[in-house]
């Protein structure tokens, strides 16, 4: 699955994390050239998150895909 996203607050980046971590696949949040893994809340906040985001999971999980459809962009 691909997905672009925006994380405006520091709120929604831990939700974010915590969704991610309870999926047993790997999930990774790109911008550009950069990607970090999606469970890494440091990681993610060492990103540019004034830009949209791409989410690309290496799996399946339902209450992920709806947990990230409220940060959805374009």
């Amino acid at each position: 699955m691909l997905q672009k996203i925006k994380l405006n607050k520091i709120d929604d980046v831990r939700e974010f994390v915590t969704a991610a971590g309870k999926c047993d696949f790997d999930i990774d949040l790109s911008y550009g050239r950069v990607t970090v893994d999606a469970k890494s809340l440091m990681g993610i906040l060492g990103m540019d998150l004034a830009n949209a985001l791409t989410v690309v999971c290496h799996g399946e999980d339902r209450d992920f895909t709806k947990t990230i459809k409220k940060w959805a962009v374009g």
